[in-house]
């Protein structure tokens, strides 16, 4: 049986329905108390949510709403996303930060846990180092007063596309400070999940699970947005993703990203349970410290 304190939260789009990340509307079709009692009967102790669907839901319910739906649902562990051009000047950087503050906002209204941030997202070449450091200190100085983390997701799609430059980006920065290690990013972008037990546990803030082909669906944003497969009908070692992070110490709440054009079409309960359980199942044999 998978350790008693073993809690998995549903990112976003695991359970946002009929939408997927870039589509004309990523509000989910479903409300957000269908999604938090659906992620309740199935087991979730989390949840994640987007910007455009937390900004629709403050202006439809208000955040008293919804933190009494939360909170009589019992998930406990929120995450909210997904941040670009933090590190950039100009319009791009405005915008940027609009988005940054409303998601902040919310997030220390709501309790959230971390904001899930890109780094670099669509950029070529290797990152100023540097610069992304000096930005990444000062977006993680505006969170901090929310109680949030803020976590770099290391997309193969990104200039910060690898465990080593997303160390050499957050390391010592801030406390708040740190990275979403996802089975997904680390596979396709070329990394053997023993290089998991390079990053210093005070830098794993977030994790996600996932599962995929070996085969990459035409090009690598429309397998991460749309070819994701459940934990266990892949043919990632998705047990031995968890191995590395529990051997580092890791022992907060587990995400589980589902971006799957199949997933999405499935009744919410039944997607909310087929994703619990193919991806509790992965923990049956994990060896936790006693």
């Amino acid at each position: 049986m998978p350790d008693k304190s073993v809690e998995l939260l549903a990112a976003y789009w695991t359970l946002a329905g009929d939408t997927y990340p870039g589509a004309p509307s990523e509000i989910s079709p479903f409300s957000l108390q269908s999604r938090a009692e659906a992620a309740a009967r199935a087991g979730w102790r989390g949840m994640g949510l987007v910007h455009a669907d937390l900004v629709h839901n403050v202006a439809k319910l208000g955040l008293p709403a919804m933190r009494s739906i939360f909170q009589d649902n019992g998930i406990k562990h929120l995450e909210v996303e997904f941040l670009t051009d933090w590190h950039l000047d100009g319009q791009l950087r405005a915008d940027s930060d609009r988005v940054r503050d409303e998601l902040l906002d919310i997030a220390g209204e709501l309790g959230a846990r971390s904001l899930k941030v890109a780094g670099g997202l669509f950029e070529q070449g290797a990152p100023d180092i540097s610069r992304m450091r000096d930005a990444f200190a000062v977006l993680c100085d505006r969170a901090g007063p929310c109680g949030v983390n803020v976590v770099i997701e290391f997309l193969p799609f990104s200039s910060v596309n690898t465990i080593d430059r997303a160390i050499a980006v957050t390391e010592g920065v801030r406390p708040n400070g740190g990275l979403l290690v996802d089975t997904w990013h680390v596979a396709r972008g070329g990394m053997s999940f023993d290089e998991i037990g390079k990053i210093p546990l005070e830098l794993i803030k977030s994790i996600e699970l996932d599962d995929a082909s070996n085969a990459v669906v035409e090009s690598l944003l429309n397998d991460s947005t749309h070819h994701r497969k459940l934990c266990g009908e892949g043919d990632l070692d998705v047990p031995e993703f968890i191995q590395q992070v529990v051997n580092v110490g890791y022992r907060g709440p587990w995400g589980v990203e589902l971006i799957s054009a199949q997933l999405r079409k499935l009744p919410l309960e039944v997607a909310a349970k087929r994703a619990f359980d193919t991806t509790i199942t992965q923990f049956e044999n994990i060896k936790f410290p006693a």
